[in-house]
C-alpha cells in the first residue's frame, strides 16, 4: 500500500513541478505575446484631411429637418454639400432661418467617432465664405432649442454613433426624416 502511495505522491510531483514550470514559462512569455499584440494594433493619430469650402447653397438643394419644438428656427442640409471624408468627419452646408426672416449659413462638419461638431466657415449674402476664427471641435450637446447638431449627430449622419457609409446614405437619411436605423430602432 506505501507503495502505491509512493508511487502517486511521485506522479502527483512530477505533475505540480511540470504545471509549475509551464505556469513560470507562461508568465515569461506573456509579456512578450501582449507586447505582439499591441503592436498589431497600434493607435493611429487621427489626421483631418483639408477642406475645401463648397459652392453657396442654391435653394433647390436645401432639405429640411427636424429639431425640437422648442425652437421656431427652420434647419436646412445643402444636400449637394455633403460629403464623408476618408478621416471620418461628415461635412454639409447648414442654414438656419429665424422666425423673422434672418438666415444664418455655416459649412460644417461632425466627427461620428468622438461625438464632436466644428464650423469651417459662415456663408455672406454674396455667397462667398468667411472662414471661422474659432474652429476647433466640440462637444455636441443635447440641448432643447438650437440641438441641430445632437439632431444631425443623433438622427442622420451617426446613426447608433457609427458614421453613415457614404454621402448618398446621408442624403437619403435626411429625405426621409432621419435613418432608415434610427427610425426602424436598430
Amino acid at each position: 500500500m506505501w507503495k502505491k502511495v509512493s508511487v502517486l505522491l511521485k506522479r502527483l510531483k512530477f505533475r505540480f513541478v511540470s504545471l509549475l514550470c509551464a505556469v513560470m514559462a507562461f508568465g515569461l512569455v506573456a509579456p512578450v505575446l501582449a507586447a505582439d499584440f499591441d503592436e498589431d494594433y497600434e493607435i493611429k493619430t487621427w489626421v483631418e484631411v483639408a477642406v475645401a469650402l463648397p459652392p453657396a447653397p442654391r435653394q433647390d438643394d436645401l432639405v429640411k429637418f427636424y429639431v425640437s419644438a422648442a425652437t421656431d428656427n427652420l434647419f436646412y442640409v445643402d444636400r449637394s454639400s455633403v460629403s464623408v471624408g476618408e478621416d471620418g468627419v461628415v461635412r454639409y452646408v447648414l442654414l438656419i432661418q429665424a422666425a423673422g426672416g434672418a438666415r444664418n449659413v455655416s459649412y460644417e462638419g461632425i466627427r461620428c467617432q468622438t461625438r464632436e461638431h466644428r464650423i469651417y466657415a459662415s456663408g455672406r449674402r454674396d455667397g462667398s465664405w468667411s472662414k471661422s476664427r474659432n474652429n476647433e471641435w466640440t462637444k455636441i450637446q443635447e440641448m432643447n432649442v438650437n440641438r441641430y447638431n445632437a439632431a444631425l449627430f443623433l438622427d442622420y449622419f451617426c446613426p447608433a454613433g457609427a458614421i453613415v457609409k457614404n454621402a448618398d446614405e446621408a442624403r437619403t437619411a435626411l429625405r426621409s426624416g432621419g435613418h432608415r436605423d434610427v427610425i426602424t430602432g436598430q
